[in-house]
């Protein structure tokens, strides 16, 4: 958590160098990769910016501002700041946010998009599998008994008060990132406690891998992953992104830490079965993306890469381990709920962040904008 600065009420916002972002970036415990200077790089089709909070001379927090302009009115904005900014979400958010809004509507944003990175709910895996169970549960949102966080319950109430819209929709799934996540909590954890954890199926899945004779190898040979990328989109039937991306993604991450990004493949007598991408910051650690060969499924390659990141993970020192996105549905009968069932086997928690909100600093833009949104279908 940055240091506590809005005390006094009078931050000041203003650009700061990607060194002394990153150096900010790695005095915290853990922040979003998403809000690394980093990220900027690898955005190619928007313009980056990193910003600080200042409290006269000490900077006490800091974001990473993605710039996308709106078609025939590009002299305007939206300023988009995913998962971020990295400041106190725990005390007065307005001393925060009300100088970002000045700095940025006279950068030329007519609205700013950000995602909190504060929890609002979380529900244990077993409270999940007695959801999927009871017939009369369909979302995550209808179950009790889940832990609530004070500061986030607390900033979505602010943040609603301040005029500020929210814009994940009831899937968990919008413009932008996922709401609702699945995560492993390794704080304090050994390999066995992790093990320990995870639903039997997915111990039995390890094993067999093992058994298998499949190995996992930490390596950087992009074109064999999205070979197998692309073949996994096409089973999948979702659009796959180029082999350019995932390059310039490698080279900016490593770039600004060669800890930051890691390609793992697992092979089974030579063949390439399974290949997964895990991105550190601090003290998280993401599983970013995942493919899998058709051919050879039983042999279990993508739990052996999810089982290699995630002891990887523990060796670090991480504390989470970040499944990312789900949906919030339990209805066996939507075709989503496969995400979560997959997910929920590693033991971890599902959990509901605050989402993305929007402030609108020129209605009449904003109003535009949105109606583009909606005619292309979404973001």
């Amino acid at each position: 958590m940055p240091q506590r600065g809005a005390g006094c009420g009078h931050l000041a916002v203003r650009p700061i160098s990607a060194a002394e972002h990153l150096a900010f970036v790695r005095a915290q415990r853990s922040v979003s990769f998403l809000q690394t200077p980093a990220w900027a790089d690898v955005k190619t089709e928007w313009r980056g910016e990193s910003l600080g909070w200042f409290d006269g001379r000490r900077l006490a927090g800091a974001g990473l501002v993605l710039h996308r302009p709106v078609p025939r009115l590009e002299r305007f904005t939206l300023a988009y700041l995913p998962e971020g900014p990295v400041i106190d979400w725990t005390g007065d958010i307005s001393a925060w946010l009300d100088p970002l809004a000045v700095y940025l509507r006279a950068q030329g944003a007519f609205a700013i998009r950000l995602g909190p990175p504060v929890r609002t709910d979380t529900w244990s895996a077993a409270q999940v599998k007695e959801g999927i169970a009871d017939p009369g549960v369909k979302r995550l949102t209808d179950l009790s008994g889940q832990w609530t966080d004070p500061v986030g319950a607390r900033v979505t109430d602010r943040l609603r008060d301040a005029g500020w819209l929210p814009q994940s929709p009831r899937n968990g799934f919008g413009v932008g990132h996922p709401q609702f996540k699945y995560e492993i909590p390794l704080a304090g954890r050994t390999e066995d406690d992790v093990l320990k954890g995870m639903n039997q199926l997915w111990r039995r899945n390890i094993k067999k891998a093992a058994k298998d004779g499949v190995e996992v190898t930490v390596e950087d040979d992009l074109k064999v992953f999205h070979d197998l990328y692309v073949h996994t989109a096409e089973r999948d039937r979702f659009t796959p992104r180029p082999l350019r991306y995932f390059e310039t993604m490698f080279a900016a991450l490593n770039a600004e830490d060669p800890e930051r990004i890691r390609l793992y493949l697992a092979r089974h007598r030579g063949d390439v079965v399974a290949a997964t991408i895990l991105i550190r910051v601090g003290a998280h650690a993401w599983y970013s993306y995942g493919a899998s060969s058709t051919r050879k499924r039983e042999v279990r390659g993508s739990n052996a890469c999810q089982w290699a990141m995630i002891r990887d993970s523990l060796a670090s020192g991480c504390e989470v381990y970040d499944l990312r996105g789900i949906t919030p549905t339990l209805d066996p009968d939507d075709p989503h709920v496969g995400l979560i069932q997959f997910k929920v086997g590693t033991g971890g928690q599902a959990v509901r962040y605050a989402g993305e909100w929007d402030l609108p600093l020129r209605p009449l833009v904003y109003r535009a904008f949105e109606l583009y949104i909606k005619r292309r279908g979404g973001g």
